[in-house]
């Protein structure tokens, strides 16, 4: 993908937007949504969500397996959180943000990403050779619709339904 490459999707979730932040927020939840996203942890003294905060973010899809260190460039809670991830030799690469807009019935929230530096030929090899993925936007806005319906469900299916 080239930079200014940038896809996102939508979900509606019947909690309020506090509650559907604070959910994703906690980083050290990602993997039980993410088909991608293996598990994070808060790293460099982090405790949680605030601008400048690092955490650990380990991935993988198909054979390919790989971490990342990216650093929170937004965190207002029950508005946006979003995160810069990093290429492998530390320069800002992707962009990923969550918003949350209430609704009459909960929280609509989208997820999107925006490619700050475009991908190397070596990594977009890796994307076609070892994770199988012809269509890399394609394949992130899927995974991006399976993350928000999990979170969905569990939002909806727990008791956060309040701030």
């Amino acid at each position: 993908m080239e930079k200014g490459t940038s896809g996102g999707v939508r979900e509606h979730i019947e909690a309020p937007p506090e509650a559907v932040y604070d959910l994703v927020a906690d980083v050290t939840k990602m993997g039980e949504w993410s088909p991608e996203c293996v598990a994070c942890e808060w790293v460099d003294g982090a405790t949680g969500p605030a601008v400048g905060a690092r955490f650990r973010g380990r991935n993988r899809h198909g054979l390919a397996r790989w971490s990342n260190k990216p650093r929170v460039v937004a965190a207002e809670r029950g508005k946006v959180f979003a995160f810069v991830a990093m290429d492998p030799i530390g320069r800002d690469m992707t962009r990923w943000t969550y918003r949350f807009e209430p609704t009459p019935t909960g929280t609509a929230v989208t997820e999107s990403f925006e490619m700050i530096r475009s991908i190397p030929l070596y990594i977009r090899l890796t994307d076609r050779w070892l994770m199988g993925v012809k269509d890399r936007k394609a394949d992130l806005e899927a995974n991006m619709k399976r993350t928000l319906g999990a979170l969905k469900t569990a939002a909806e299916g727990s008791s956060v339904t309040s701030t």
